[in-house]
């Protein structure tokens, strides 16, 4: 059997599951992400999305878990893996390996158990298996007379401390060689706080996202536009603004943006008094709906700890935001910024702007609406006209902020927790806010290499998006007179290098 073969056991029917095996040899497999499944998304075998939990391929060869970011969809698997008896290594970029305990303690007590003691001790493992890699730095996984295996980690720029990965593969016995690229998620460019991904030299074999394969999105000037232009038709309504947003990377591109929009407004007008402070504060204050007044409500103990840690690891931004930083300003920490902790201040939180509809913009986890602080908004607002949600991430099939999206413009409703709740809040959606790449840059990342794969392998995106973006690909190559081998996996199959079936 030639090597090496790639085996999908997530993200081949959906956006969600990521979870991709490279079999180096019959011996030395290396996974790359292992994800949770989300909405109506499926594993391999067709199971079920978020009861499909169980690590149903053997792991007997697997050698390392190369996580490319800390995103549920692509980590969230992980406890089960070890419970599977996986016991190598966790490798994962320097920033990523600082947030991936937070992520996997979070899913530890949603998944197994919220038992303190065992939660310390599985947080305890799991930092004595992570390795962190330094970007743009080869290390070794494989050096026998068989098989020379070593990865390098590249900037992605989705969030903080993604990466994809290259795979540099040796066969001494025979003196072949093999570039194999994994795209994990991809960046769109211009993105807030982040640099944007650069393409590798080259690759053989490329496994790339396609979640926007279909669609451009609106550059950064228009979508920040956009974002204010929407909230502040919103606030007309004299409501509050739900943004669900999950609580690591969408959340502080928000809130670097929002503190955009207020730093250009206090620019133009004398500066507020502080509102920084608990729910007393905010109920004592006569906030008008102007941008220096208006608070901005993080409503996740888990995405202020993400906050925090992004704080922390500020020499990984882009150079516009160091700029702001040592320009005095705290684009994740400014005094607009009001945060909401406790279970039972967030309840409060929930009741007051139901009852009052105070002007506020309020973010909360989880984006997809499916769970987490925000859904306990939506059933208190939901039915009222005097709010609005506003979308700025993907939607999976299957999940209630897709119902949501799609059913409320149009008087409908949407299914909670086994309820069903009229729509009447005003829907809205940001397209261009995603922290994806969009066709074009998938394809930039693509072509832009000075070596442009022959055998590219498209998951992660629904069936509509992977079509539109292998049609692309196929019309480049064409014209540029270049043998491609393309194809688009279903359901756990796997293809060498040789051997992939052309679309």
């Amino acid at each position: 059997m030639p090597y090496p073969q790639i085996t999908h056991h997530g993200a081949v029917n959906g956006v969600t599951g990521s979870c991709h095996e490279l079999h180096a040899d019959a011996a030395q497999s290396y996974l790359i992400d292992c994800g949770l499944f989300q909405g109506a998304d499926t594993s391999g075998d067709g199971k079920a999305g978020p009861s499909s939990l169980n690590i149903e391929f053997p792991l007997a060869t697997v050698r390392a878990l190369i996580a490319t970011h800390v995103h549920i969809d692509h980590v969230g698997r992980i406890p089960h893996l070890l419970a599977a008896g996986f016991d190598g290594p966790i490798l994962c970029s320097e920033p990523s390996a600082k947030l991936l305990p937070i992520v996997l303690e979070d899913a530890f007590k949603l998944g197994v158990s919220r038992d303190q003691k065992q939660v310390e001790r599985y947080i305890a493992l799991v930092e004595q298996r992570i390795i962190a890699l330094p970007y743009n730095t080869w290390f070794s996984l494989r050096d026998s007379d068989d098989l020379v295996c070593r990865i390098r980690l590249q900037r992605a720029g989705h969030i903080l401390g993604s990466a994809y990965v290259e795979f540099d593969l040796g066969y001494p016995k025979t003196g072949e060689k093999k570039r194999v690229v994994f795209s994990g998620d991809l960046g769109a460019p211009h993105a807030p706080l982040l640099p944007a991904p650069k393409p590798p030299y080259g690759a053989d074999i490329l496994v790339i996202e396609s979640t926007y394969g279909d669609r451009q999105h609106e550059d950064r000037r228009t979508r920040r536009q956009c974002l204010e232009r929407v909230v502040e038709q919103a606030l007309t309504d004299n409501g509050t603004v739900l943004i669900p947003a999950f609580s690591i990377g969408r959340t502080q591109e928000l809130l670097y943006e929002l503190e955009e929009i207020i730093h250009s407004a206090q620019s133009k007008s004398s500066r507020p008094s502080s509102t920084r402070g608990g729910e007393g504060d905010f109920q004592q204050s006569s906030l008008g709906t102007n941008w220096p007044e208006l608070p901005v409500i993080l409503d996740s103990p888990l995405a202020s700890r993400f906050t925090a840690v992004y704080r922390e690891l500020h020499p990984f931004w882009n150079q516009e935001a160091l700029r702001r930083v040592k320009s005095g300003r705290r684009p994740l920490g400014f005094e607009q910024l009001i945060t909401v902790d406790s279970h039972g201040d967030h309840m409060r939180m929930v009741q007051h702007l139901a009852r009052t509809a105070r002007p506020a913009i309020v973010i909360a986890g989880n984006g997809m609406c499916s769970n987490g602080r925000i859904v306990n908004y939506l059933k208190a607002m939901l039915g009222d006209q005097r709010h609005n949600v506003l979308f700025v991430g993907y939607q999976a099939v299957g999940t209630p902020g897709q119902a949501i999206q799609t059913f409320g413009p149009v008087g409908g409703y949407v299914d909670i927790d086994g309820e069903r709740f009229d729509i009447r809040a005003g829907i809205a959606t940001i397209g261009g806010y995603s922290a994806h790449a969009d066709q074009d840059g998938l394809v930039r990342f693509v072509t832009g290499m000075r070596k442009p794969p022959l055998h590219v392998r498209i998951v992660h995106g629904e069936p509509k998006a992977k079509q539109a973006l292998a049609a692309r690909l196929t019309a480049l190559y064409e014209s540029k007179q270049l043998a491609l081998h393309l194809t688009i996996p279903q359901k756990g199959i796997s293809a060498d290098a040789t051997t992939m079936e052309t679309v």
